[in-house]
Parts: C-alpha cells; structure tokens; sequence
C-alpha cells in the first residue's frame, strides 16, 4: 500500500499523540521500587486484638504509612531482618518518620503469647504494634492477605518451625494498600517507597 504524504503525516499524529499519553500515564504512576499492587481486591481488612488484647484495625493507622509484615517470634532471620529494617527506615526519615507504623502479625499465637510478643517488639520500637488473634483468626487474616505460612516439625520431638509468605503489606496514609515488598530488597528500596507514599504518591 502506498501512503501519500496526508496518511504520513496522520499516522505521524498519532504516533506522537499515542507516544504523548504513554508518557503521561507514566510520569502519573510512581516509579516504586516494591510491586505496586494499589487497587487490590486483598489485604483490605485487618482486625485483630494486640498483644494487651484491644482490638486493632487499620483505619486507626490512616494517616500514617503502615507496613504490615506477617511473622513469628522464634524466626530466625527473615522476621527480625524485616523488623529492623522497617526500624532503620523510620529512623533514617527523621521527623517523617513518625508517619510510619510498623505492625506484626503473628502466624504463632500458641508459642507468642503477649509476654513473649512485648519482649520481641521492645528490639525494635516503643510504637511498633504486635497483633496476635485465635488460631481461627489468624488462618482468617492470613487469607485475606494471601499469606502462606505451615508449621514444619522441627530436629526434636514437639519442636516446630514456621513456613510463611516473606515479605510485607505498604498501605499509604488514606488506607489503601499499594506495595508488597519482597524480603531481601534492602532498606534504601524500602525508604525509597515510603518516602514517596508519605509524600503523598
């Protein structure tokens, strides 16, 4: 087919106006370094009692970034890790970093009584918020979420371990869930993400 120099500069037009959108679409959606899952139909509800028993939920959290990370005490690297980094990055914002709440749901209820669960949290910061709910509530939230998590028997008779899906929910002031963040991508990733999300993207 031969184009004449009208169709030229048409699809001339539209390459550009279709280029010109494209590029508007994505200076609107922020470069995040964690998968960006706003709009998802999953990790919308969280209610579930803290470690003194009170019922806590997001909506308390809203105006603040939250992150959420499923766990239990007795983790030896990735729970601890994933702790301490949501505690660097707080500490590294500054002020900004009162804007962040860093919550713990454990997957462990039967070895992480409230006891255990203030002892473990105090490593990491007097606002962290540690949840702990019924075995029932805990497979509940855990759905809700799309984490994974299976107890592995252990080297001793009676003695278990915890599988579970390693990485953490970022919800942004108003609430909504944006980031799953993966263990292992680094505090600067992470500061990175919530920098943005405090900033308002």
């Amino acid at each position: 087919m031969t184009l004449n120099r009208r169709h030229v500069l048409g699809l001339t037009a539209l390459t550009a106006l279709a280029a010109s959108a494209l590029a508007a679409c994505s200076a609107d959606k922020p470069a995040f370094k964690g998968i960006d899952i706003t709009g998802a139909t999953y990790a919308r509800e969280l209610n579930l009692p803290d470690a003194s028993g009170k019922l806590r939920s997001l909506a308390e959290f809203k105006g603040k970034v939250t992150i959420v990370f499923f766990g239990f005490a007795q983790c030896p690297d990735v729970c601890p890790t994933t702790l301490a980094e949501i505690a660097e990055v707080k500490r590294k914002l500054g002020a900004d970093g009162s804007n962040v709440q860093g919550v713990f749901v454990t997957l462990d209820p039967e070895r992480d009584t409230p006891e255990v669960l203030a002892a473990y949290m105090a490593n990491f910061g007097p606002d962290f918020v540690a949840l702990r709910g019924t075995a029932e509530q805990t497979t509940a939230t855990a759905k809700e979420f799309k984490v994974y998590f299976a107890k592995v028997p252990g080297k001793t008779e009676g003695s278990y371990t915890i599988d579970h899906t390693a990485g953490s929910f970022v919800f942004d002031p108003q609430g909504r869930v944006r980031l799953f963040v993966r263990h292992g991508g680094g505090i600067e990733a992470l500061q990175a993400d919530v920098k943005a999300l405090v900033a308002g993207a």
